[in-house]
């Protein structure tokens, strides 16, 4: 392997942390290229749950570089946080092992209050952000009035793009939404303090991406939420402000596509996703309960309880198709284990015939009737296997369809959250 992307093959929450820690130790970079503080992974070492927002899964390896990539928006007051969450945990963040793209955005202090404001008073047409200011500082970006880190680090220039954004944010603030006017003063004062801190870690991260790779060193290029968040080819409007598919890869890291080598796509053995919009396979019953409370579906970032349901093939076919995946890592199968008989979506039946794609319209995917395949069930003991052998042969059946359906093998099988219950299936990713 070279250049490799690990990403979310559903709506987010798969186990990308793990994953990415997981393959981060056969990597010498790891690099995150999209969303923000938003996003959560968990990674489990011994004893210790590490709970990462923005920095990426390779942090926890004291050898390896980490990097934000450009099509990051930072907060480095979340950036900070956990950069001290992370070393009162004994893991050491230096600007060594982490650096940060001197183009990636900043989000600010309006940002944050603009989504609160926003979200409210879409009332009951909210989309159920996070609230990290993350969509606000996408806007920006897009519509050309963002600040980025580089400008942070010029002090004159920083504050003539803040007083200009001030003046602009306070009036949408206070005229339109009816909040409290933003002190310049304050957050002028508050930001080059941060600038002093980050200084050290900023550079042009694409020009180093690229030496490692050309110097033959393993990349691992991480993302954040999943597939079907995706601005593009997610549920619009229920998704993130980012292009989580490999295609945000290149844009978000600043190299080319053509030195990208493989794609992992990471999906649980059931599917979940935080927030509205359609969800063709829900379990509005005792069983989505059963299997919310038993895989611990709440996020990391918000704590809200995830919307689960059975596995999504439709979903998982779209996926593999739009990010180009050359293998499948698929998580949880440790959750369902216990139960009789597991279902699987293979398809929609939608105005008459049976899709296998996901529609764009959520109107459409609203009118979708899952068609499910039924299997024999596992027990417990799949949590203790340590090889693909010792895996229960119903679940092996249940993950041989799931190979079929999608075309794509898995190389890779999760049978609980630390480091030693995962399982190489095949060496090639």
């Amino acid at each position: 392997m070279s250049a490799f992307i690990v990403l979310g093959a559903q709506w987010g929450d798969e186990g990308k942390g793990k994953m990415t820690d997981y393959l981060a130790e056969e990597a010498d970079v790891v690099v995150r290229f999209q969303g923000g503080n938003n996003a959560g992974h968990t990674v489990v070492v011994g004893d210790t749950d590490y709970k990462l927002h923005l920095i990426p899964s390779g942090v926890l390896y004291d050898n390896k570089l980490n990097v934000i990539g450009n099509g990051v928006v930072v907060d480095p007051k979340a950036l900070f946080t956990e950069i001290d969450y992370l070393e009162g945990l004994g893991v050491k963040v230096t600007p060594e092992k982490l650096i940060i793209s001197d183009r990636a955005h900043l989000i600010m202090p309006y940002h944050r209050i603009l989504d609160a404001l926003k979200e409210k008073a879409r009332g009951k047409n909210d989309i159920g952000t996070t609230g990290k200011g993350i969509g606000p500082c996408y806007t920006d970006k897009i519509e050309r009035s963002g600040i980025r880190i580089c400008d942070l680090l010029h002090k004159e220039v920083f504050i003539e793009k803040l007083k200009e954004n001030i003046e602009i944010k306070n009036a949408y603030i206070t005229k339109v939404y009816g909040g409290e006017a933003l002190n310049f003063d304050e957050i002028c004062k508050q930001y080059l303090e941060y600038a002093e801190r980050i200084r050290p870690y900023v550079c042009d991260t694409s020009v180093r991406i690229y030496d490692e790779i050309m110097n033959n060193k393993n990349v691992l290029f991480e993302g954040a939420q999943g597939m079907l968040l995706d601005i593009d080819h997610g549920s619009y409007p229920y998704v993130t402000s980012s292009n989580t598919t490999s295609g945000g890869v290149s844009n978000g890291t600043g190299i080319g596509p053509t030195m990208i080598t493989n794609a992992v796509g990471i999906c649980k053995a059931y599917t979940t996703r935080v927030g509205k919009g359609p969800f063709p396979t829900e379990l509005n019953d005792d069983m989505g309960e059963w299997i919310r409370e038993k895989g611990h579906e709440f996020g990391v970032t918000t704590g809200r309880a995830r919307r689960c349901g059975w596995l999504d093939l439709v979903i998982l076919k779209t996926t593999v198709r739009v990010c180009g995946l050359t293998s499948l890592a698929v998580t949880k199968i440790d959750t369902l284990a216990g139960l009789d008989k597991v279902k699987v979506c293979v398809g929609y039946k939608f105005d008459g015939k049976v899709i296998d794609y996901f529609p764009a319209s959520l109107e459409d995917v609203a009118k979708c009737e899952p068609v499910y395949e039924e299997f024999a069930g596992w027990d417990e003991s799949v949590a203790n296997a340590r090889s693909y052998d010792e895996i229960p042969e119903n679940a092996k059946i249940y993950l041989r369809r799931i190979e079929e359906l999608t075309g794509t093998k898995i190389s890779i099988v999760s049978v609980g959250p630390e480091r030693a219950q995962t399982i190489r299936v095949r060496e090639e990713i």
